[in-house]
């Protein structure tokens, strides 16, 4: 079997075999097969896509390349989830302690922020002495000891897929179906779980933008996941906007907190709930989708899921009382942006909110970037809300001058003051299961 011939069957529209899928992911996770041939591989998949056998073992390919948790001597329901990113998206935070404290194990292996959206692993990292880098040995015994922990990525899990997204952001192959459902499931399916929640972001703030591409991805990774005989949702959920009202990392784990102890921004505490009740169905711990929901509200009224918040933060090195004190979020410098006309305010493009986030320090351009875990913005005024002339829209805390213009002109994009009430979108547009 030979590289070349791969690449020519797909570059001409084939289906390749199993035999000739695994053949090429060994090799190029051994290299044997050269960054050069894999690019071009990548780009035949990212043009003539892939049916959904081949999409299923390239994921069972993926997954296989590294080491593969087995929680089966964990007795609990193994349930996680992943939200495809957005800007402001702080959901796993709250919602990992608020299903872990009604008895599902949460095995959650998260990721950074890069370009626009935020990353779970910088948020948690604001904490001070908080560690994500856990060992596999490390990860089991917190999920033994807790029921939840979050962490990163390891070197040996899934190796396969470390190797080709770093190939495919720089070749320009990273918005394709296949290869970012291939790309997620791996990873999950690697954590050992049982079943999945997905949170599949559509709207100008998604990697997603068209609703159309969002609800085939979706249904692609549920499909996948119940190749694999794993109970799988997938929740399609607006991004035409910001969640909450803090975009950073320190301020977006302080906000987190909020909705644990019962006084966080609506859609962030609703989609919350949501989320969990699925988890909690999957789970066995609800008969209903429903019945979760109430036990989800439950968990946040009598400060089980803050407990559980607090247990895993402290097992994992850090410090959940330094989130309450106001030196977590000061920064050093703090500007605001005003309504200059009475009017409705409309968020014509999310992705710019979350580039003068990223701008500001709290994101990266690129992977070696350093993260000010400090600095952030505060959405004040929400799409569709009537605004005042001089009513404050954002409030942008920094620690540098010149990357709070350079922020402020992005966010002055963002948005306009219309005369007419903007038409409002669904917090959630449907569920794929």
């Amino acid at each position: 079997m030979r590289a070349v011939d791969i690449i020519r069957k797909k570059r001409d529209k084939n289906t390749l075999t199993e035999e000739e899928i695994e053949f090429f992911i060994k090799g190029y996770v051994d290299g044997s097969i050269p960054d050069y041939q894999a690019a071009a591989l990548l780009m035949a998949i990212f043009l003539n896509g892939m049916t959904d056998n081949e999409s299923f073992v390239l994921t069972r390919t993926m997954m296989y390349s590294g080491k593969v948790f087995d929680f089966s001597g964990i007795q609990a329901y193994k349930v996680d989830k992943h939200s495809t990113g957005g800007v402001g998206d702080k959901i796993s935070l709250p919602l990992a302690p608020l299903v872990a404290a009604n008895g599902v194990v949460v095995p959650m292996i998260s990721g950074r922020a890069l370009g626009h959206t935020g990353g779970t692993l910088d948020k948690l990292e604001s904490i001070p002495g908080y560690r994500t880098n856990l060992s596999p040995e490390e990860f089991e015994n917190a999920l033994r000891a807790v029921g939840v922990a979050i962490i990163g990525q390891t070197e040996d899990i899934v190796p396969a897929d470390r190797k080709m997204y770093a190939l495919r952001d720089v070749t320009a192959t990273v918005e394709s179906i296949p290869l970012i459902s291939a790309s997620i499931m791996s990873k999950k399916l690697a954590e050992g779980i049982d079943g999945l929640v997905l949170d599949v972001k559509t709207g100008t703030g998604a990697f997603m933008r068209e609703y159309e591409s969002a609800k085939k991805l979706a249904e692609t990774m549920v499909a996948i996941g119940k190749s694999f005989g794993k109970k799988v949702y997938a929740l399609l959920t607006d991004m035409n906007q910001p969640l909450g009202r803090a975009i950073g990392n320190a301020n977006e784990v302080r906000e987190s907190v909020d909705v644990l102890l019962g006084k966080g921004p609506e859609d962030v505490t609703d989609l919350t709930i949501e989320l969990g009740a699925y988890m909690l169905f999957i789970g066995n711990v609800a008969k209903s989708v429903e019945e979760g929901k109430e036990l989800i509200k439950k968990a946040i009224e009598n400060g089980k899921g803050y407990e559980k918040w607090c247990e895993m933060v402290k097992n994992q090195g850090g410090d959940p009382d330094a989130i309450l004190k106001e030196d977590f979020v000061k920064t050093m410098y703090m500007e605001d942006i005003r309504a200059e006309e009475d009017g409705f305010l409309t968020i014509v493009d999310t992705f710019k909110i979350g580039v003068a986030a990223s701008v500001l320090g709290a994101g990266r351009a690129k992977k070696e970037d350093q993260i000010d875990h400090k600095v952030g913005l505060y959405m004040l005024k929400k799409h569709g809300e009537e605004v005042k002339k001089g009513d404050v829209i954002f409030e942008i805390h920094g620690n540098n001058k010149d990357r709070m213009t350079e922020s402020i002109k992005w966010l002055r994009e963002s948005f306009k003051i219309n005369a007419e009430r903007p038409e409002t979108h669904p917090l959630i547009y449907e569920v794929i299961s």
